[in-house]
């Protein structure tokens, strides 16, 4: 993990009761033991006992092996947080639950009752506020109906703003600076100012797009139709769905879970940020007096 996720990971899994072992990236390691140091300090000056979280002391990949084995029943989840490769193969290895999202593949879909400056307003800031975070869209979808007077002025804006876009062929007529997209355009995070943009048939066409080519983590729809709006937030499975918002909201601060471990896009009980409290199990307790059942 990067070093600002080994603090919140720290923090979070001791605030919700939890020991944590915390293995930093390669690239990060010093800055991660230097955080650790002041997280033990902490622990040790509240009188909290230091194994609390401690920190894997190698680089070597091998350890991450071992961690997903479960070290003999010691680890109960496992938060996988970096690239692709190291999620990917934390998913297929793991041999305990795994909160994880591989790729954040996410929509905007502009229906035809969109507000045009709505629209505007969202599509740049979904792509754009930080294209590099995972709750950056990837791609614009446009209902044909609305086409004629909301396709252009989102291609320009993107366009004029320092956006890639690479588009569908109705796309392309909109402006000469659209790139081509390819099939594998619609699969792609690309987490840099470049977005893939295509014209679909309508809202059922949207939410079978994003079934296809999504990756279960945010997407949002921007309309003035509250029927369309609750069809698409019943029926595209995702961890995080919106209405009329920014897809840049996918973020635990935003949710008021404070520090956030990541996004789970799964189907555990935590889905979406994963806060203190998704990272707190419960059991029951039971208090009797004698009492037997009949």
């Amino acid at each position: 993990s990067r070093p600002n996720v080994a603090a919140d990971a720290g923090v979070l899994c001791l605030k919700s009761g939890n020991a944590v072992i915390l293995r930093g990236g390669s690239d990060s390691f010093r800055s991660c033991r230097a955080i650790h140091d002041c997280l033990v300090q902490g622990l040790r000056e509240a009188g909290l006992p230091q194994g609390a979280i401690t920190l894997v002391p190698t680089r070597d990949r091998a350890a991450v092996g071992l961690l997903l084995t479960g070290l003999g029943g010691a680890i109960d989840v496992i938060v996988p947080r970096g690239g692709k490769s190291l999620v990917a193969r934390v998913e297929t290895e793991a041999r305990v639950p795994v909160f994880a999202h591989l790729e954040g593949v996410n929509h905007v879909y502009v229906d035809q009752a969109a507000n045009l400056e709505m629209a505007k307003s969202i599509v740049l800031n979904a792509k754009m506020r930080r294209p590099g975070v995972c709750g950056a869209a990837e791609t614009l979808l446009v209902d044909c109906k609305g086409a004629p007077t909301l396709l252009k002025p989102l291609i320009e804006m993107l366009l004029d703003a320092g956006c890639e876009v690479r588009g569908d062929d109705s796309v392309q007529r909109t402006d000469a600076r659209v790139k081509p997209a390819s099939d594998e355009d619609w699969d792609t995070e690309y987490e840099a100012a470049i977005i893939a943009a295509r014209v679909v048939g309508g809202l059922d066409e949207a939410i079978a797009h994003i079934h296809d080519h999504g990756s279960h983590h945010t997407d949002a729809i921007v309309t003035e139709d509250q029927a369309a709006a609750g069809k698409f937030l019943n029926e595209v499975d995702s961890a995080i769905v919106l209405h009329n918002a920014s897809t840049q909201f996918a973020d635990g601060g935003e949710f008021g879970f404070g520090a956030e471990i990541g996004i789970a896009t799964g189907r555990f009980h935590a889905r979406g940020p994963v806060g203190a409290e998704q990272l707190t199990s419960f059991k029951y307790r039971v208090h009797g007096t004698g009492q037997t059942r009949p």
